[in-house]
């Protein structure tokens, strides 16, 4: 499987310049890691089109062109999220996360538990009748469901706010009642929401990055989100990463937050709610990943922003859309997987008989690279025609666009990640951080990150002086 194709589909749905396209190399092609669907060429074609907005951005600005190269396989492990702090790799999951079979030795289908929070993992335990707090076994959760099937459990789970997914097949899912919305949906929706003028972008200094002095409020956690302030950082944008002090977080935060201001606003208060507005007023994109509605209710929903930001982009990020019997639905990448055939598939291919997950968590990371492009392919309408813009993605509409590109003839003959040639030492608030570098490579601007990943709070909540 080839990216190119799906590049070009993909740059022309947002009615980006076709001329921009020459400016673009990419090498590789699928298998680049062991899978049978074409995660490289999902990673490729998205993390590419964030790239290569860049570059129309600083050709807006008056910055000289170059050219930019994406590796398949360099663009598939950075999107396997790999890190250390001060030489020690984080597990990530929560020890009673992962999958499970009900009944009698799956009889009665599997499910998926996300516990990676203290709440979602006790709300489960509760669920399951079981004792809470880290010191309940995975053996005990494996024996409560075999007393259930796994749609009960994924129900019974949602009812109670908890993130459980029940195992389909690809033809079982195409059943389901949420499919067909997914189905009809945009991959990347870019819709006008108000009337503006053009915004004033400060002045590209000659040899700056693309997005310099461009303002990005980054209301998300795990992990599309993140990934999309991430790029936009890398690009060089002032991403002001805005967290709850009440709120948990995961150890993976080190390495999104690279090169993100980190503040805390509390918006259960009165002067979380005045500092997230008056960061607004000198915001370009605003970008949240709260289920659909979420923020409307505090006055921050994609209507209200254009009002008192004219010119504003929002960027919206949900698990399953904003429509639909599943709208709202609480998913992760993971989850996602599970529920709409990935992991039956995947496990089909390789003759297990437990499902099996993709190599990498690839509907976050497109994901995030996606919502990086719309916000980079809406900013270049707002400087050429003015208006406020709101960009839509979800984590499920990716899953459906992956499945789109079929499936790789011995796709699990690919190598292993290996991960030791891209990684490079950070200093960060967290520790000695190393990760892995951005895949891209640009002509005259490298992308890199201008400030250190530092822990939630680390800055006040005030814009930089451009």
């Amino acid at each position: 499987m080839q990216a190119a194709p799906v590049l070009e589909s993909l740059w022309r749905s947002a009615s980006m310049p076709e001329s921009r396209l020459d400016s673009l190399s990419l090498t590789g092609v699928d298998p680049v890691l062991p899978s049978s669907f074409a995660v490289g060429t999902a990673a490729q074609a998205s993390m590419a089109a964030a790239a290569l907005a860049a570059l129309e951005i600083a050709s807006l600005r008056g910055a000289p062109p170059q050219q930019v190269s994406v590796d398949m396989r360099e663009a598939a492990l950075e999107c396997c999220g790999h890190f250390t702090l001060d030489g020690r790799a984080p597990d990530i999951w929560d020890k009673i996360a992962g999958l499970y079979a009900c009944g009698a030795n799956g009889e009665r289908g599997w499910v998926r538990l996300h516990t990676n929070f203290a709440h979602h993992r006790d709300g489960v335990l509760t669920l399951l009748g079981l004792p809470t707090g880290p010191g309940t076994a995975r053996e005990a959760v494996a024996q409560a469901l075999r007393a259930w099937s796994a749609t009960d459990f994924e129900q019974a789970a949602a009812d109670a706010r908890l993130v459980v997914a029940a195992v389909r097949s690809f033809a079982q899912w195409d059943e389901h009642p949420h499919a067909p919305v997914i189905a009809a949906q945009p991959l990347m929706s870019i819709e006008r929401i108000g009337d503006a003028s053009p915004l004033d972008w400060p002045a590209l200094p000659v040899g700056a990055q693309a997005l310099q002095g461009l303002r990005v409020l980054d209301l998300t956690r795990i992990l599309a989100g993140p990934v999309c302030g991430r790029t936009l950082a890398v690009y060089g944008a002032d991403v002001m990463l805005v967290n709850s002090p009440h709120l948990p977080n995961i150890e993976s935060i080190a390495e999104t937050s690279r090169g993100k201001l980190s503040v805390h606003i509390d918006l259960r208060e009165a002067k979380g709610l005045a500092d997230l507005q008056r960061l607004v007023r000198d915001a370009h994109v605003f970008v949240q990943g709260y289920r659909p509605g979420g923020l409307d209710k505090l006055g921050f929903g994609p209507t209200a922003l254009a009002q008192a930001r004219p010119g504003i982009v929002c960027v919206s990020l949900s698990a399953y859309g904003d429509s639909g019997p599943w709208a709202g639905k609480r998913g992760f990448d993971s989850l996602v997987q599970t529920a709409t055939g990935f992991n039956h598939a995947e496990a089909q291919a390789a003759g297990s008989m437990q499902p099996k997950p993709l190599p990498m968590q690839v509907l976050d990371y497109a994901t995030g690279f996606l919502m990086a492009f719309g916000a980079q392919a809406a900013l270049r309408r707002q400087s050429l025609e003015g208006g406020s813009w709101h960009v839509r993605v979800c984590l499920a509409r990716t899953a459906l666009w992956l499945r789109s590109m079929g499936r790789v003839a011995d796709g699990f003959a690919a190598p292993q990640a290996s991960f030791e040639a891209m990684t490079e030492e950070y200093d960060s608030g967290f520790g000695k951080l190393v990760a892995l570098r951005h895949a891209p490579k640009f002509s005259r601007t490298p992308a890199h990150w201008l400030r250190r990943s530092m822990p939630p709070g680390s800055h006040p909540p005030v814009w930089p002086a451009n």
